[in-house]
């Protein structure tokens, strides 16, 4: 994983914006829990593209309450759009992110990103939101949602 930031005006300005990208074999999932808790960033947003050697997705189920596989693919894939955030989750941050695939017959998957293997590469642009976000444990679903308590 390489990473710049890459905002207009100089440094130490707020939003930070970052252009972060992974390399064949990178980890994307944890590899962006890796670089929030390095930069010391609590809150952003971010948008990614790029392809996968291997992806795991999920679904919510509301009667369970827990999430379930709905993908586990070990073959090359384009990553069509990822989409996702970062909030303080017990004083730590939390990623989360939903992506839309494709196979190599066009047809797409998305979901809840549990796992994703880079090949060759995925182009991650994150901005740093200036309020801090946080998540509470919500009682009806027994999910981490932000709030703005």
């Amino acid at each position: 994983m390489q990473y710049t930031q890459i905002q207009p005006g100089g440094a130490g300005e707020t939003p930070r914006r970052f252009a972060v990208v992974f390399e064949t074999g990178d980890e994307l999932f944890g590899g962006l829990g890796d670089f929030v808790k390095k930069e010391g960033i609590d809150s952003a947003s971010f948008t990614a593209i790029g392809a996968l050697a291997a992806v795991r997705l999920a679904w919510f189920d509301w009667e369970a309450k827990e999430y379930r596989v709905s993908a586990d693919l070990d073959e090359q894939v384009e990553l069509v759009s990822l989409v996702g955030d970062v909030a303080d989750h017990d004083g730590k941050p939390e990623v989360h992110a939903h992506a839309v695939i494709a196979r190599s017959n066009g047809q797409a998957l998305g979901g809840h990103l549990r796992r994703a293997t880079v090949r060759p590469t995925c182009e991650v642009m994150l901005t740093e939101a200036e309020e801090r976000l946080r998540k509470r444990m919500d009682p009806e679903s027994g999910l981490p949602l932000i709030r703005m308590e």
